[in-house]
């Protein structure tokens, strides 16, 4: 493991994966929707969709032919806490790929004209989930549960603030934001350190230093919320949020191990009971969301509008039943191992190593050894499971949403999920 600070205050974190032909690379940045101010909802994602849009030593075209030039991969994500940009190339090409990273964030030209153009398409993407129910439900129930605090803000932002922007306000959230202590470049794969570091300390020396007070956000208050659409599509779309825990702690892990058992697989209990044993639904899970401060729980089922109060019934029951019982010593070590096994095997991907590291460094400023994020999770115990129960669980604490033909049954639904 490669831990390295460049002179502008940039993070590294690299690992060599010996025996691999590619290397990833991956620039984290602590922008995301948690962090816009009032008029700039949607403003991390949209710089994310510009930057690809042309620098100044390059435009959008060039970009994409240099990139498949050397047969390579380039992508971005936005999210509530950060922005990442990535890529992966062969060996070789490892300096294509960081003079192209670099340029992208370093160098973007916001041009009016490209910004104008870029609303219609993401204006179309927020109509795109929109017409998604699946992503609908669970943006809903989010935001109910975190009401009040930017984790409720919408990442894609609205039509209304997307049609506001203009480039003095990209060109505003990038100077508070694109800062070099709040970024990491993360390496995973085939490299060698004597021309890394020096590669990145030429192609990352734009940045200034600059310092920005942050936003306290990940405050849950507490109690019951309900909201629901009614979409005319085939299936109701149902989504409860309960209580968890915020990230690398004891209880995160138990919690990860319940959510697993719970609704995380093929043999868990939603899955069993609502799919297997009843036949209602074709998707049901459950997995966990954890953030620097906060956490939670998500249930989803869908199912057909006739079917949805029943459904609904289930996932409480079998929440209450778990709450009751816990799980069992099958169930404990099944879902242990289930998550140790995907851990290790999602290690032999250098994309995935790649954004491990960088999300680990950016968010945590810490990197867990494999040893490490293995015996947390066998550390689990069927007693710490029970310990994290009453917060996951309560019957007073949780928010629900709904999306579908449900006219007529939403209060119903409400006072199911809700427990009224």
């Amino acid at each position: 493991m490669l831990k390295h600070r460049l002179p502008n205050g940039t993070r590294v974190a690299a690992q060599e994966m010996p025996g691999f032909s590619s290397v990833s690379m991956g620039v984290w940045i602590n922008a995301g929707s948690v962090y816009e101010d009032e008029g700039e909802s949607g403003a991390a994602h949209f710089i994310e969709h510009m930057l690809f849009k042309g620098t100044r030593t390059r435009s959008a075209a060039v970009i994409a032919e240099e990139m498949d030039a050397v047969g390579g991969n380039l992508n971005a994500f936005t999210g509530k806490e950060c922005t990442c940009f990535y890529g992966r190339v062969l060996r070789r090409d490892a300096a294509v790929l960081t003079d192209i990273l670099s340029d992208l964030v370093c160098n973007a030209s916001l041009a009016p004209e490209d910004i104008e153009r870029e609303k219609g398409v993401v204006l179309e993407e927020i109509s795109m989930t929109e017409d998604t129910p699946e992503d609908l439900v669970n943006e809903l129930a989010t935001a109910a549960f975190y009401e009040g605090d930017p984790l409720a803000k919408p990442i894609l932002g609205t039509a209304g603030s997307v049609r506001s922007f203009t480039r003095e306000k990209l060109v505003s959230y990038m100077g508070r934001l694109y800062r070099p202590e709040d970024m990491v470049i993360s390496v995973a794969g085939s490299f060698s350190e004597s021309e890394l570091i020096p590669m990145l300390e030429d192609k990352f020396s734009a940045f200034g230093e600059r310092s920005v007070p942050r936003t306290p956000f990940g405050k849950h208050i507490p109690g019951r919320r309900f909201a629901a659409a009614f979409k005319d599509i085939e299936q109701a779309h149902i989504c409860v949020c309960l209580p968890g825990f915020r990230k690398d702690t004891p209880e995160s892990y138990a919690q990860l191990v319940f959510s697993n058992a719970f609704g995380g697989s093929m043999s868990s209990r939603l899955f069993q009971k609502i799919r297997e044993e009843k036949g209602l639904a074709y998707s049901v899970y459950a997995y966990p969301t954890t953030y620097a401060d906060s956490g939670f729980v998500t249930l989803y089922a869908g199912t057909g509008p006739e079917n949805a109060a029943e459904v609904a019934r289930l996932m409480r029951e079998e929440l209450s039943a778990a709450l009751s019982e816990g799980v069992s010593e099958a169930e404990l070590e099944r879902s242990k191992q289930q998550l140790i096994s995907s851990f290790l095997m999602s290690r032999e991907s250098t994309v995935s190593r790649c954004s491990a590291l960088g999300r680990a460094e950016l968010m945590n400023g810490r990197i867990l050894t494999e040893a490490e994020v293995i015996a947390n999770i066998e550390a689990v115990t069927r007693e710490s499971i029970l310990s994290v129960l009453p917060v996951i669980c309560s019957e007073e604490d949780v928010s629900a949403a709904v999306v579908g033909r449900i006219s007529g049954q939403e209060d119903e639904l409400r006072r199911i999920l809700l427990c009224e």
